[in-house]
């Protein structure tokens, strides 16, 4: 009787990612989760801003709490 541990062609054994292959996968999906949540809230951003204005071009500046002089 065969084992099923054996490989036989177009069939190979899976290997446990590695500790740091674990890492980097959790790093990359934290960046990809990022990159989500930043492209999600522009395009709510985008799509909740005042008809009249273009998106960035806000009325007030940095400075907007401030009098001006």
């Amino acid at each position: 009787m065969r084992s099923s541990f054996v490989s036989r062609p177009g069939f190979g054994l899976m290997k446990t990612p590695s500790y740091r292959q674990q890492a980097t996968r959790r790093r990359l999906m934290a960046v990809c989760a990022i990159l989500a949540l930043a492209l999600a809230s522009g395009l709510v951003g985008t799509l909740t801003a005042p008809k009249g204005e273009a998106p960035g071009s806000g009325v007030t500046g940095p400075f907007s709490y401030f009098p001006h002089q």
